[in-house]
């Protein structure tokens, strides 16, 4: 069986070079390749040099985002003759039986996508869910979160397997046949719900998706000592994409017409009001972004993707 780990990155070195470290832990892992997003902060030099080894392919490509660096590197993989693709960012950690543990359930050839137990600080960080919700307007399209302490009891068993339908792109291991069956990450979406879409995909597609709890990830923890309006106007970019990508998922897959167009509507009022009750009082908000976040909703509505 070949498994090909499959890392994005861009411009954070000392957590990629942790990453590789744990991924080379890892006894059941055939290679490694790894997604350079055009980093500018020393990543490309150091994989071309000191992290050079047979086991580590670099591709090295323009910032298309976490969904332009997943299409590539999982159709690197699946190219590469992978039965199975182990995707992550380069901020989490597999622990060295982590792998393993997660081989434990390819057996079913139904099982399509595999994800982890992630740990940040010691404490569970969990955004896996269960169901999809497609029919009322005001509900998250997320519609029933992973609780872990259905399974507390049996979460060290390995042999536990949760079913679930959706998870990030921070450790899932994706079968050969789910890239042969639906295709490649939605490169367009180049920001959020990349993998939401991949795993509803996955899953309309009738492969199974499990969440497996003894297979563990220690995720980085980031830590800022900005204020609130230092870090929305630092975030401010990233909320078009957001915004855009979960109305379009929407708009893509809702069951009616409030679905549809519904329920972007009411994710843009939830950024409009905030603002414009803040703007009297702090300078995160001005005028000029309530237009911005107009048009990601436009644009989720029709559909208009790519990198902005």
């Amino acid at each position: 069986m070949k498994v090909t780990a499959v890392v994005v990155t861009y411009n954070r070195l000392e957590l990629l070079k942790k990453s590789i470290a744990a991924l080379r832990s890892q006894k059941s892992l055939t290679d490694i390749i790894v997604v350079d997003n055009g980093a500018t902060d020393g990543t490309r030099q150091w994989l071309d040099t000191e992290a050079a080894g047979p086991d580590l392919r670099v591709i090295h490509q323009e910032n298309v985002g976490g969904s332009g660096g997943f299409h590539t590197g999982i159709k690197e993989a699946y190219n590469g003759g992978a039965d199975w693709i182990w995707c992550m960012d380069d901020d989490v950690f597999p622990r060295p039986d982590c792998l393993s543990r997660l081989l434990l359930h390819t057996t079913d050839e139904r099982t399509g996508i595999l994800a982890p137990r992630r740990l940040l600080d010691g404490e569970v960080f969990s955004h896996e869910f269960c169901h999809f919700n497609f029919a009322n307007p005001l509900a998250s399209m997320h519609g029933k979160k992973l609780r872990q302490k259905t399974f507390a009891d049996r979460a060290q068993d390995p042999a536990t397997a949760i079913a679930i339908v959706g998870c990030d792109f921070e450790g899932p291991l994706i079968s050969r046949r789910v890239v042969e069956t639906i295709g490649l990450p939605n490169r367009d979406l180049f920001i959020f719900c990349d993998d939401t879409d991949y795993c509803l995909r996955a899953h309309l597609a009738g492969f199974s998706l499990y969440y497996i709890p003894a297979a563990l990830m220690d995720k980085h923890k980031f830590f800022s000592s900005d204020t609130w309006t230092t870090r929305n106007q630092k975030k401010k970019w990233k909320r078009y994409y957001q915004l855009r990508n979960e109305t379009y998922m929407s708009h893509h897959y809702g069951q009616n017409w409030g679905v549809r167009h519904l329920r972007g509507f009411v994710m843009l009022l939830g950024y409009w009001i905030p603002a414009l009750l803040s703007m009297p009082f702090t300078n995160a908000w001005t005028m000029s972004d309530l237009p911005v976040l107009w048009r990601a909703y436009r644009d989720g509505i029709e559909e208009k993707l790519g990198k902005r």
